[in-house]
């Protein structure tokens, strides 16, 4: 029986061999899909067998959890045990850290846990240097640090090729695409936007995921590879900065590195700061403050929720059972419209929001 990198050699060796042209795009889009799916199948069998155990196993506490991610020796314990109080070894070899190791920094008045893991080296996604583990981590981070120093900054390429690899996109949103799917009647698909595939094309691409009857709306102009995540059931959407470590070591990076990235040294505590900061913008943090009848407001014990949040999500991580007896919600600041504005528990929570429930 054919391993799934022979049979997707194979199918590779037909794409080389057939024209590229109308009626061909069907075809080679069914294949180039037969490739996705045998990747998912590689990423669903890394996800059952690099889970938990072995000191990879954290529980998530705090409002947020990032994990740090880069090659052996790039400083990430360094900066850590910085950041935090943890205490990650640090020594002059690679994989001094072998598991999993926690931290937490206090910022703004929020709790962000920081999690150190192994470094991830090539080939992780099939399992080298104990990546599967290292990758089911990160896929459960609500923000990733890519991490390297100023002489490898190559590998900020190769630590991206893992990632997409085993189902990681960072830096961007889930496709806008729905899918209805129904028992009988085919496959219709629907766009307000000019597509670069025909219809037909999109619809074989859908057989391969299996998905043989409904309605497919596309709400962007798509690509295949796009259209192929939007089918997977194994994709993670990571928002994650990057992270230049040892910048003391070479005054002329500025001219050498292109993109957008933080410039520390975790060794000589330079960047540090900027790097707090930066984290806290990506995790986009809002908070909101609780008024008791006849209390005045208490601002320096905030409520940390995330953009996009409501007041029902306010309200549940203040405790289940607080959440259940609430029936009534009135806010004041800059989201209401005039003081003690009475609200839906489905209104989004905003930036200094004062909230009384009852």
């Amino acid at each position: 029986m054919l391993t799934i990198d022979q049979q997707i050699e194979e199918i590779e060796a037909v794409l080389r061999k057939t024209p590229h042209h109308k009626a061909t795009n069907g075809f080679i889009g069914a294949m180039r899909a037969k490739i996705a799916r045998l990747r998912d199948r590689e990423i669903e069998s890394s996800t059952k067998s690099g889970g938990g155990g072995g000191g990879f196993t954290v529980k998530k506490q705090g409002d947020a959890t990032i994990v740090l991610i880069g090659p052996p020796s790039a400083g990430k314990s360094t900066l850590i045990n910085k950041l935090t109080n943890a205490e990650s070894k640090v020594a002059p070899y690679a994989f001094t850290t072998v598991t999993v190791v926690p931290g937490m920094l206090k910022y703004n008045e929020a709790y962000i846990q920081i999690l150190d893991i192994p470094g991830l080296i090539e080939g992780a996604k099939e399992g080298k240097g104990r990546g599967k583990e290292v990758l089911s981590v990160a896929k459960g981070a609500d923000l990733l640090v890519v991490m390297t120093d100023v002489k490898r900054v190559g590998a900020f390429a190769q630590m991206y090729k893992e990632l997409t690899g085993s189902g990681i996109r960072i830096n961007v949103n889930p496709p806008k695409v729905l899918i209805d799917k129904k028992t009988s009647g085919g496959l219709e698909v629907f766009s307000n936007f000019k597509q670069t595939m025909d219809k037909e094309t999109i619809k074989e691409i859908a057989r391969e995921f299996g998905i043989k009857n409904g309605n497919i709306t596309l709400n962007e102009k798509i690509t295949q590879d796009r259209l192929f995540d939007a089918f997977s059931v194994n994709r993670v959407y990571v928002p994650a900065i990057f992270v230049v470590n040892k910048v003391d070591e070479d005054p002329d990076y500025k001219e050498k590195i292109d993109g957008q990235f933080v410039a520390i040294s975790a060794d000589k505590n330079l960047g540090i700061d900027t790097l707090k900061n930066e984290i806290w913008k990506a995790l986009k943090f809002v908070t909101v403050y609780l008024v008791k009848p006849f209390v005045e407001p208490d601002f320096s014990d905030p409520i940390v929720m995330n953009e996009g949040d409501t007041l029902k999500d306010v309200a549940e991580k203040i405790g289940p059972d607080f959440a259940a007896s609430k029936k009534i919600v009135k806010i004041w600041g800059k989201s209401a419209k005039f003081p003690e504005q009475e609200v839906s528990f489905d209104t989004p929570v905003g930036e200094g929001m004062q909230i009384r429930f009852s």
